[in-house]
């Protein structure tokens, strides 16, 4: 017995010395005012200048943080009427923002973000995610409990002209193409080729999918169970290059994930957690924590700096 102790301790105690060895640090951390405390859950850069920021309080309002100067500073204007926050996130062929949230609730704007209309399905459906690969259709997918979901097409006046369901929950969705995208969810992705006509599973579960990053056939996926999934081929073939369930390294929930370039990337996470790999996933290190809050959603500047915002309205603009 007192051998097993001292085995486990001795495994504890190298597990602790390899974190600290690996453990990164920042160039420069500045944490920016957001104006608000409510949830954010993703940044889009519309274009060089000009950044979104969105989120809210689940039952109260929908939140956009915009940013005019390339993500430096943020102006906060709440959308009271919508009350939902805002979940989903996309921006149409066209140039057309759109946000979407609980009971149907989905906002657009023309103008790049200064403003925003409030529309409604009247499905009443909790809405995560939303595509417009055209302008005059959109696609918002619905979950509940992460137990069942739905695709579901609408028309340019909100009505639903086709609806698909499944036996889990759904995340995000992510539209290449019109005829091409994926939906991540709760143990499965699936994918389109065929004008969203049909949608098939991808060989890939095990996790519960978060969060895609793209660079044409190259996908990036990370899970809250902690897992780290890449593929070469569009989805096709997939590698498992981090894997959440190994007792040997920490235990992370994973929300978001962005890929500088084939060989660097860094995801994001529960409890202010930010990993870094520079060498294609095969490995990833942590680095030094700089807030407690959840961490929902990271993205790459024009400049190199990365923007990183989650709960309590917290936003990061940090250096590597």
């Amino acid at each position: 017995m007192l051998r097993y102790v001292a085995l486990l301790t001795a495994f504890f105690l190298l597990s602790v010395c390899s974190c600290k060895k690996d453990l990164l640090h920042w160039q420069k951390i500045v944490k920016l005012n957001s104006h608000t405390d409510s949830r954010l859950n993703h940044i889009r850069f519309i274009n060089n200048s000009v950044c979104l920021i969105t989120g809210g309080i689940m039952y109260e309002r929908a939140e956009v943080l915009r940013s005019t100067d390339g993500g430096y500073t943020f102006v906060s204007n709440t959308y009271p009427e919508s009350g939902k926050q805002a979940k989903g996130f996309c921006v149409s062929p066209s140039g057309v923002i759109y946000l979407c949230g609980t009971d149907g609730t989905v906002l657009h704007s023309k103008d790049n973000g200064a403003s925003f209309q409030f529309n409604r399905i009247h499905t009443w459906d909790l809405y995560v995610g939303v595509a417009y690969p055209v302008d005059d259709t959109g696609i918002f997918i619905n979950t509940v409990v992460q137990e069942i979901g739905t695709i579901q097409q609408v028309d340019s006046n909100y009505n639903v002209i086709d609806k698909q369901s499944f036996k889990f929950g759904l995340n995000d969705i992510y539209m290449v193409s019109p005829s091409t995208g994926y939906v991540v969810g709760y143990g499965a992705i699936l994918k389109t080729t065929d004008h969203r006509r049909t949608w098939h599973f991808l060989n890939l579960t095990g996790d519960n999918f978060m969060c895609m990053d793209r660079h044409g056939s190259e996908l990036w996926v990370c899970g809250y169970n902690g897992g780290i999934y890449h593929s070469l081929d569009a989805g096709a073939n997939w590698t498992k290059v981090r894997n959440g369930s190994d007792i040997t390294i920490p235990r992370y929930h994973l929300y978001g994930i962005a890929f500088r370039d084939p060989m660097q990337g860094w995801a994001v996470g529960e409890q202010g957690k930010v990993i870094y790999t520079k060498d294609a996933g095969k490995h990833w290190s942590e680095y030094e924590h700089f807030t407690n809050s959840t961490l929902r959603a990271i993205t790459i500047c024009l400049n190199g700096d990365l923007l990183i915002a989650g709960d309590n309205g917290v936003i990061f603009r940090v250096i590597p």
